[in-house]
Order: C-alpha cells, then structure tokens, then sequence
C-alpha cells in the first residue's frame, strides 16, 4: 500500500516539474512520452515494442513526434488534465514495468511538433489505391518504393503515402516536386500528418504480388515443388455448415542441415566474437545464427543449430500453420475475423490476437501436439506450452534454429496448408531486424517475423534478393540473442541487440552478393 502510494505521489511531482504551471491549471494540456532519441530508427523500433506491450487500445493514439532540439520521440496522444494524465502514466507505466521496459512520464502538449508523409489519394477502394501504388513505385522508384504504403485511415477508406516523418515545410516541398513529376499519370499530391495509421500495403506486400504471378519460384537443389493448397476463401463466420476441406498437401520431407564449417560461417563467429569484446553482447548470452542459400539448396551458416532458445514472438506463424491446418481438415474457417486476428497476430505481433488464434485451434497443448503429429519433421524440438502472458512476458515457449529454418524451407518449397496465404501475412510491412535499419538494396522482397522479449532478440526470415537483370535469389536467415536474466534496460538493450542482427544480415547479403553479383 505504502509502495503504490509512493508510486502515486512520485507521479503527481513529474507532473508539477514538467511544466512551469501549477498542476491542476485548466490551460495546460499533457502528453504522455516514452522515448527521446537523435536516431529515428531506435524510434521506431522502440515502438514495435510500446504497441506489443500496451496493447491494441493504446496503438492507435502513439505518435512518433520530433523537436527542434532532443530528435524524435514517442507519445500518447492524450491531450488530457493533469490528473488524467498522471492516471493514465500510471497505469501505463505499470504495463511498461511488466513488460521489462522503461517507465514513461508525462509532457506537456507543446514544445515538439507532427512529422509528416506526403499523399497521393484517399478513396474506399483497396484494389484501385493498389493500383495507383504500382504506378507510383513504377515512376518515382526504389527509394522512394521502400517507403511506399497504403495506410487505413478508418473503416472505409484508405491513402497512398510516402512515409518520410518529417517536418512540415520539407515534407511540402517533396510533395510540390512529386505533383510536377507525376503530372502526366494525373496523380495529384497533397500532405498528412504521421498517425501511426494500420499498414496493409507496402513494397514486400507489393514484390509478394509480383513474385505470384511471374515464373515460378527457384527449385531448391532438384527437388520438385509440392503441389500449392488454393488460396484460403474468405467467408463469413457463422455456426452453419462447414466449408469443404482444402486438399492435402503433401508432408513436408525430411530436410539434412548438414553443418558447415567454411570461411564465411568463421567470419561470422569472428565479428559475434568482436561484439562480445566490445561489449554490445554479454557473456550471459547466447546466440544463434543460421542462413541457408535457397537457390543453391546449400546451409551456409550453422552456429548453434540445434540449440534451445526462447521462441517469443516467432512463434506466432507456427500457431498459424496449427490454425491453417485445422482449415484444411475443415474443422475451422477462414473467415473475415481470422483473417484479421491473423494480421494482426503477424504483422503487428499482437498478443491478444495471438491467443485468440491460438484458443480456435485448441490451445497451446494442441498447437503442440498438432505441430508434432502432422510436421514433426519440421519441429524437431519446438514446445508451444502457454499463451502470450499480460506484457508479452513469455518465456516458456521454445524452439530450435533449425526448426525456424526448416519451417521456411518448407514455406517456400510450397508444402504447407494455405502456404500462400502465411507467406503473405509475412510479407506485410512490419519493423524487422534483417533489412529494415540495413544498406541491403531496396526492392529486396522480405517475409519474416520477428520476437522480443526482456530475454530475447531475434528475427527469423526469407529474404529474395535481385541481380541486375531482375532474377531473384532467396535465402533463410535466423538469428537470436538470448540472456539468461531479464535485461535491466531492456529498451537499450533490445535495440543495441538488434542492431547486431541487423549487421549480421548485412554481412550475409555483401557474401551473397559476391556469388550471384547481387545489386
């Protein structure tokens, strides 16, 4: 008692000292703030984790801001009293502690200012903005494609913008020179302030269109595609007749990931070393790495394989895979709600979302045995045993980097039920650690998903990268940073780590680029 009265009094005086008027003056209005950082990329990292760990409601209402002096920052949007302000901290705050992250403070509702997107169309229709996002990627390019999205503004409409998140004089003098330069294809441009808007389109989702309907995917040495289960119906979710079962695909084969142990699985052991004498990995720490060359059938890397790690979020397009399979047998439908519980458990790593999906296929005991049952050969040692806890405090589920690898061996080789559908949940744009943050070549198609815990750093993918002619050559990337007690600053710390993934990623694509003279 006397505790959360101390918490509750230490409030109330942030409160008074963040501001020069008295704390219950009626003209002031406050904020709630998270972060302030001079890099927009820890930013924005940092905000995939502020929406896994406050949850759905507060999502809508973050806003990545910038000042004159002090970078970027992130706030609650709340523009309330002193009193509901120091409420709302509190028991945001509360969540923030659970989840292992900093505690955030209250602000006034001044002093920083709206960053900013330029727009090219508003309108109710997702096919017709798709197209106009074709045209645009087309005409201004890669740099401006990679941030090229179609944001949902409410329920009925949508906007093409290009994401800049920046300020407003700047951001109109893009938009007037965008105008001149697509003149000719009658788009016209305006601007629209950053309001962390849902993404359902962007340049992953957009190649991932592109790659289905041209030729098909690379074979992986000489072995035969398995036939595609059909695309996955949408149909409305009511308690009368079940629709009929999707033919079976064929089991996924058993996959030899025969160690490496060549020049470029020694460089990376090198720099994991050099980051551990430079202190940006901890001696209680343990990583894992693994890439697997798709065009050459080939493991390249293999460091800690067959190693238990904490599965955290990446667990969530196996839970997928359970439900997807339970379609096939017709025992559940992929109706309107799923489909959205599913982009919502994949491309924003939304727990609540997750466990609903999780609960539909039995729960967290029958995802497991399901997984092991019908794709044992697959999940070697994957243990699927809780649901998401409150704050994305999950510890308990686990798998090996071999099973995330040959989870997307068997993705792309097109053995898994609605198959399709999975690679295009993993292609929605999302915050990842193996392109986003690096200088691999924009235009690099990317379906991934990443975890993170107060324990945990990782991400696990396809990335399809291209040559200059266009042709396309995937590979599998794994890599995990585990501790084995919660991080102190676990903000600082998963972005230090990621960072780490990122440089990685990177080292993998300048080895790629050498054998098949990448971009």
């Amino acid at each position: 008692m006397l505790r959360a009265f101390a918490f509750i009094f230490s409030c109330l005086v942030c409160l008074i000292v963040t501001g020069p008027e008295p704390l219950f003056s009626k003209n002031v209005q406050y904020d709630i703030a998270y972060i302030w950082d001079d890099d927009l990329d820890n930013v924005l990292d940092y905000q995939n984790q502020l929406e896994e760990t406050l949850g759905p409601e507060a999502a809508p209402h973050l806003r990545i801001v910038g000042r004159k002096v002090g970078g970027y920052g992130i706030v609650y949007d709340h523009n309330g009293t002193a009193l509901s302000s120091a409420q709302l901290m509190i028991k945001h705050s509360e969540l923030l502690r659970s989840g292992g992250l900093s505690e955030c403070f209250a602000v006034e509702d001044s002093g920083y200012f709206e960053l900013y997107n330029v727009s090219y169309g508003l309108g109710p229709n997702l096919e017709d903005m798709k197209k106009r996002y074709a045209r645009v990627y087309d005409y201004l390019g890669d740099e401006v494609g990679k941030n090229l999205y179609i944001e949902q503004t409410d329920k009925n409409n949508y906007t093409l913008i290009y994401r800049r998140r920046s300020d407003r004089s700047s951001t109109y003098k893009v938009a007037k020179n965008h105008a001149k330069l697509l003149k000719r294809k009658k788009i016209s441009t305006t601007i629209i302030a950053e309001k962390n808007n849902p993404v359902v389109f962007g340049e992953s989702s957009h190649l991932d269109e592109e790659q289905s309907t041209s030729a098909p995917a690379p074979k992986i040495a000489a072995r035969t595609p398995a036939p595609v289960a059909p695309p996955p119906k949408v149909v409305q979710e009511t308690a009368k007749s079940r629709p009929a079962p999707v033919p079976s695909a064929p089991k996924p084969r058993e996959v030899a990931l025969a160690p490496v142990a060549g020049d470029f699985e020694a460089a990376i052991e090198r720099f994991i070393k050099e980051q551990r004498r430079a202190g940006k990995l901890s001696s209680n720490e343990k990583t894992g790495w693994m890439v697997y060359d798709l065009t050459s059938g080939k493991s390249l890397v293999d460091i800690n394989a067959n190693m238990e790690f904490q599965a955290a979020s990446m667990i969530k397009p196996f839970v997928a895979l359970a439900f997807f399979h339970r379609v096939k047998e017709g025992t559940l439908k992929y109706g309107p709600k799923s489909r959205r519980n599913m982009e919502l458990m994949i491309q924003r790593s939304n727990n609540p979302a997750t466990n609903w999906v999780m609960r539909m296929a039995g729960g967290p005991a029958e995802v497991d045995r399901l997984l092991r049952r019908h794709y044992g050969s697959i999940f070697k040692n994957t243990r699927i045993v809780e649901y998401i806890p409150s704050g994305g405090r999950t510890y308990k589920n686990s798998a090996l980097p071999s099973d995330y690898i040959r989870f997307l061996l068997a993705l792309w080789n097109k053995e898994l039920p609605y198959g399709k559908e999975i690679r295009r949940l993993m292609s929605l744009p999302g915050r990842d650690r193996l392109y986003n943050g690096t200088p691999i070549p924009r235009g690099t198609l990317v379906y991934n998903k990443t975890g993170s815990t107060a324990r945990l750093c990782g991400d696990m993918g396809i990335l399809v990268a291209k040559d200059r002619t266009g042709k396309r050559y995937p590979y599998a990337l794994v890599g995990i940073i585990e501790r084995d007690t919660r991080a102190s600053n676990y903000g600082n710390w998963m972005l230090t780590r990621g960072n780490v993934i990122r440089q990685v990623s990177t080292l993998v694509y300048e080895e790629l680029k050498k054998q098949y003279k990448l971009l």
